[in-house]
């Protein structure tokens, strides 16, 4: 079941949420097929504002995108309640208040599609009241975009 929560002023974004089924070969190969879990509000951008190089020109060309974010649910938690690792999730379709895609990739495996991001840090944000009013994120791109969801 996907369910997709509603936006508002403070998290005027939505994007996406995957979570693998993981299954393993008689080989002991492993293998996940990811599955869309739910549809997430939140408000993401640049993690500096500070400008750098976003493609570092080495001799495997790189590209470096982090952006920050915050959403209303604890993301580690699927839609049935099963908890997941951070490393075994990912955030794709960021969408503007009005569908626009924010993030897209423009070369490839997912050229003209939405980038992929892996979590690197999830903190909960305890308001004065002394309840999590939110989830600050850290969110980088996926060093392979040629995951097929």
């Amino acid at each position: 079941m996907v369910t997709c929560e509603q936006v508002d002023f403070m998290f005027p974004m939505q994007a996406d949420i995957y979570y693998p089924a993981t299954a393993q070969s008689q080989y002991g190969n492993v293998s996940k097929v990811w599955m869309l879990d739910r549809t997430i509000a939140g408000n993401f951008a640049p993690l500096s504002a500070k400008k750098k190089e976003e493609v570092s020109p080495n001799i495997n060309i790189t590209t470096d995108k982090i952006i920050s974010g915050r959403v209303r649910s604890d993301i580690r938690i699927s839609d049935l309640d099963n908890g997941t690792a951070l490393t075994n999730i990912l955030i794709t379709n960021v969408r503007d208040r009005y569908g626009n895609h924010v993030y897209t990739e423009t070369a490839g495996p997912r050229a003209g599609k939405s980038t992929l991001f892996e979590i690197a840090t999830q903190e909960p944000f305890i308001g004065p009241f002394g309840s999590v009013e939110y989830y600050g994120l850290v969110l980088r791109r996926s060093e392979n975009q040629g995951v097929d969801i």
